[in-house]
């Protein structure tokens, strides 16, 4: 595990301390135990973990041109939808400056992902049990510097799930991956229905792979109205 993903990481110009590899290693085990009885990941090999979890979830630095955006600020990070936590555990054990937020739907990960942050001894990191559109009616609403989701859906409908915790000028990064482009076009609309404006789309491959990788970067330029997100379950039946 280690050896590959230091090999990954430094393509994507990551440098990883020994402490930081054992923190990866010791998350790998504790979500390939868990994946015993609960369904977290379909991926459980070593090397296949390391390539389409930990590197994919790393990857989005490609996405802001470089680490320095994540290494050298205290951004406000929020991970909406992190299932197993990815990308916010991966970012938040590779970049320990960063505050993240873990927010799932499902309240036994979400006591798993605790377990994880506890095991591993990690700090400014919380995760949170709530519908997505439940939570932006909350505190976390418009607070965050940055937005992060790999969760599957049609952007204008996960335009709708995160925008409303960004904040003005704070950026949400969606992982995507095949053709997007017709899919961002029919995003337009509704994403500036939401406060946001497609900043970026950004194409990679992943490390040692033939694995295509997209970021769209939206920035926010303006709050999101009130009305928005609507009701748990409005946004996919009835796009906007």
């Amino acid at each position: 595990m280690k050896e590959s993903l230091v090999k990954y990481t430094e393509q994507l110009k990551i440098n990883l301390t020994e402490d930081q590899l054992e923190q990866f290693q010791t998350y790998y085990e504790m979500v390939v135990e868990k994946n015993k009885v609960m369904n977290l990941t379909a991926i459980t090999e070593k090397e296949e973990f390391a390539l389409k979890h930990f590197a994919d979830s790393l990857s989005v630095v490609a996405a802001f041109d470089g680490t320095s955006y994540l290494s050298e600020r205290a951004l406000n990070v929020i991970d909406i939808g992190t299932g197993a936590g990815f990308p916010g555990i991966p970012l938040k054990i590779a970049f320990p400056n960063l505050k993240v937020t873990l927010l799932d739907s499902l309240n036994k990960r979400v006591l798993f992902l605790q377990e994880v942050i506890d095991e591993l001894g990690l700090t400014d990191i919380e995760a949170i049990h709530a519908r997505a559109e439940e939570g932006a009616r909350t505190k976390l609403r418009e607070s965050f510097d940055l937005a992060v989701s790999r969760a599957v859906a049609a952007q204008s409908i996960l335009s709708e799930y995160c925008l409303p915790y960004v904040k003005k000028g704070g950026l949400f990064v969606a992982y995507k991956s095949g053709d997007i482009e017709e899919e961002l076009n029919a995003s337009t609309k509704a994403i500036g229905i939401l406060g946001g404006k497609i900043k970026d789309t950004v194409y990679i491959t992943l490390p040692d792979s033939d694995i295509s990788r997209s970021f769209v970067l939206t920035e926010k330029i303006k709050p999101t109205s009130g009305k928005y997100p609507r009701k748990p379950g409005t946004a996919k039946k009835e796009p906007l």
